[in-house]
């Protein structure tokens, strides 16, 4: 099943046959101060560098969020959206819990964005779904619902079927709909991780459905969050997760995601990561 993201000038594959794909992830102001404080100056150039750094690092895909207090989202996401569109070739994740504001950049992007997302509660379902529909673009989808996040699989499975079966009947295609199986930090409860492995795996095989995770959330609070992360990174590719919403400046991410790719036969030749290798070297002799 391949889900299709066009951006300006490009066309990003999602699937589970096809090169695993980096959704950058540092166009999001929680934790980060000095984005937020951009974000409300309205300081476009240094947003546009977040979007250009993460591209040159190797993400596929730009997830844009503006959500941060005293920000008005349906008036900034769209001209931040339209604005990091316009300054890179990639698709575009609009990222917002603001149906008004999802609306309101749709009307803006270039291409066949992202949606970033919807969930299993019933008031998200009715207003994200039709825009998904409206505009014909695919939508992340989040296991969670009106009893909030479930702790064992079988659950998030059936919410994943729920989300599913409703888009279907709205007329939306099975490939537009991406699963988020739900990364929860490991050191608050050991077993969180196994459940999110498994539930990735029978979405995966039982509704043969893409899933898109943000990683970084299993480290939380944890020391050495670099080694937990990359790891989950090349568990979660075994298990089926064929999208990450992550930080590709961050060297060993982006590495560890393409040995990953390399060993389950998705980079031929091994062209991706030999490409990827030398222009770490490169930038490594061009810095000493």
């Amino acid at each position: 099943m391949e889900t299709v993201v066009e951006g300006k000038n490009s066309r990003v594959i999602i699937s589970k046959t096809a090169p695993t794909v980096i959704i950058g992830e540092r166009i999001n102001p929680t934790g980060k101060k000095r984005l937020t404080a951009a974000l409300k100056d309205r300081d476009f150039d240094f947003i546009i560098r977040e979007a250009i750094r993460q591209v040159e690092a190797g993400a596929h895909i730009i997830d844009v969020n503006v959500g941060a207090s005293g920000i008005d989202e349906e008036e900034l996401l769209p001209e931040v959206v339209k604005r990091v569109a316009d300054a890179v070739d990639v698709p575009i994740c609009i990222d917002s819990s603001n149906p008004a504001a999802l609306e309101a950049a749709l009307k803006v992007c270039p291409g066949r964005p992202l949606l970033n997302s919807t969930t299993g509660e019933e008031k998200s379902l009715v207003t994200v779904l039709p825009l998904a529909k409206k505009y014909n673009v695919p939508v992340i989808a989040l296991v969670n619902d009106e009893r909030g996040i479930p702790k064992d699989t079988a659950t998030r499975v059936v919410i994943a079927k729920k989300i599913l079966d409703r888009a279907v009947s709205l007329g939306i295609a099975p490939e537009d709909i991406l699963i988020d199986v739900l990364v929860l930090p490991i050191g608050a409860d050991t077993e969180t991780g196994k459940v999110t492995f498994d539930t990735a795996r029978r979405v995966s095989e039982e509704l043969g459905l893409n899933i898109v995770v943000g990683a970084s959330n299993v480290s939380h609070g944890l020391p050495d969050r670099k080694v937990i992360n990359t790891a989950f990174f090349a568990l979660g590719a075994a298990c089926g997760m064929t999208a990450y919403i992550a930080d590709p400046t961050v060297v060993e991410i982006t590495q560890t995601i393409l040995a990953a790719d390399l060993l389950l036969g998705k980079d031929e030749w091994a062209g991706n990561y030999i490409s990827f290798y030398r222009k770490k070297e490169a930038s490594k002799n061009a810095a000493a």
